[in-house]
């Protein structure tokens, strides 16, 4: 569907029953709802999940306006009132994963808990590196990137698979304007000093990921107060990689509140 809770028009994805716990997926940069494809079946089957293509990726809109991380969360928070959800868990791949950060942050009352996957508190990367990039995105483009940006995103192995096929039409059809913003704001974020109290969380990292150093994930994990589980197989985005595993891993950290 699409719903303008704010400025702009969001493009949103509804599924699953309506009385059942809600389930929150937040894709990476560059691509789209459809990262998560793969692990729908399973968890429409026990929870109300709820896809958005954050601003300029996929079938949302965007401006030329810069715009922060907490804008991003910002989105996300007026699609869910709009669809009148009280609680709900987020899980968040990358980028993702940091608004899902500023999500609890914001209002921990509502999240139930955080899946955040293969992201930190700060990017790994120097701010200085973002900035260039969104300026070479202004001036030439995002096609160039192209193979550089998904050989970070899966193994060597996989480059050559369809679901790959599938990341990079993600990506070529990403605004310049929401790859460009989104990487300054990524320049701009470091959530080190960041409390989120009373939130569940837990921290998921694939093993291969390059972007994501091991160090970076334990730091976040232990901000966090949370377990980290390691993906193996599995580059920057594992949900084509490694679908089955990342599903395991949502569905048991939900499925744990049950237990308690």
């Amino acid at each position: 569907m699409f719903i303008r809770p704010l400025k702009l028009t969001q493009h949103v994805d509804v599924q699953g029953k309506e009385n059942s716990p809600v389930l929150v997926l937040l894709h990476s940069l560059g691509t789209d709802l459809h990262l998560w494809d793969l692990q729908m079946p399973r968890l429409i089957e026990r929870y109300r999940v709820i896809r958005l293509d954050i601003r300029g990726h996929g079938l949302s809109a965007v401006d030329a306006i810069e715009f922060s991380m907490s804008d991003l969360a910002d989105d996300v928070i007026a699609a869910l009132d709009y669809l009148h959800i009280n609680t709900f868990y987020v899980a968040g791949v990358s980028i993702g994963g940091t608004i899902a950060q500023w999500i609890g942050f914001r209002i921990p009352k509502r999240v139930l808990g955080m899946i955040i996957v293969d992201t930190a508190l700060v990017n790994a990367a120097p701010p200085a590196l973002w900035r260039a990039r969104a300026e070479d995105v202004f001036q030439h483009g995002i096609e160039h990137l192209e193979m550089g940006i998904l050989s970070k995103w899966v193994t060597p192995m996989f480059l050559d698979s369809p679901y790959a096929d599938g990341m990079k039409q993600m990506l070529r059809r990403t605004t310049v304007e929401a790859f460009a913003g989104c990487s300054y704001a990524i320049a701009n974020t470091d959530l080190t000093d960041m409390n989120i109290q009373g939130v569940r969380a837990v921290v998921v990292r694939g093993s291969e990921d390059q972007l994501t150093p091991p160090d970076y994930a334990e730091r976040l994990a232990r901000k966090r107060n949370a377990q980290l589980h390691t993906l193996e197989g599995a580059a920057h985005l594992p949900n084509f990689e490694q679908p089955d595993a990342l599903t395991n891993e949502i569905i048991s950290f939900i499925e744990m509140d049950k237990k308690q």
